[in-house]
């Protein structure tokens, strides 16, 4: 009987410590991991990473920029990021799982590339990186890439460049900007 109420006792308290752990408040200046499924593979590679979590406590989504993440918990901040893709008709039916690192600082600056690349996700950011330089970290544009509309996503604005012009291939990048190659359209531009 006593061996009964000590399994009983340990169930209890690992299932505690869980739901404890679960319900840690994202903070600035820590990582999270979101993953995503639902959607095509293509934008599972796109999405899924570890995402830092700025000073200010935002994220930076592909499609969709800046979130506020510190002070929710990762269920929130995944009902918000699943609400949002459904919102805006990105994505039709999306699964979102959040993860919350217990890391101090993420050592690593990123910026995130997507779109038409050849390894899209986050990319390291380091001081003077510069919009070519960043696509070319994730190998280049893919075959159906267009290097003439060329997307940066940076603090709720959206900038469109054409880096065959070789003065906007040194626009310099910020931690946690977002880019994406469009695919050519049907003149190859």
């Amino acid at each position: 009987m006593n061996f009964k109420a000590l399994i009983l006792g340990s169930l209890t308290s690992l299932l505690l410590a869980l739901t404890l752990f679960g319900q840690t408040q994202i903070k600035p200046g820590r990582a999270i991991t979101i993953t995503i499924l639902g959607v095509p593979t293509e934008e599972k590679t796109r999405f899924d990473g570890t995402y830092p979590v700025s000073e200010s406590g935002m994220i930076n989504m592909p499609h969709i920029g800046p979130i506020k993440a510190s002070g929710l918990q990762a269920d929130e901040l995944s009902r918000i990021l699943q609400s949002t893709y459904k919102t805006r008709e990105i994505y039709t039916n999306p699964t979102i799982q959040v993860l919350s690192s217990s890391a101090d600082t993420l050592d690593k600056q990123v910026v995130h590339l997507g779109g038409q690349v050849r390894r899209p996700g986050p990319a390291e950011f380091t001081q003077g990186l510069t919009l070519y330089q960043a696509i070319q970290a994730g190998g280049g544009p893919t075959e159906f890439g267009s290097m003439f509309r060329v997307k940066l996503f940076r603090n709720k604005t959206q900038h469109v460049y054409d880096l065959t012009d070789a003065k906007n291939m040194a626009i310099p990048l910020e931690p946690n900007d977002t880019i994406e190659v469009p695919q050519k359209n049907w003149y190859n531009h």
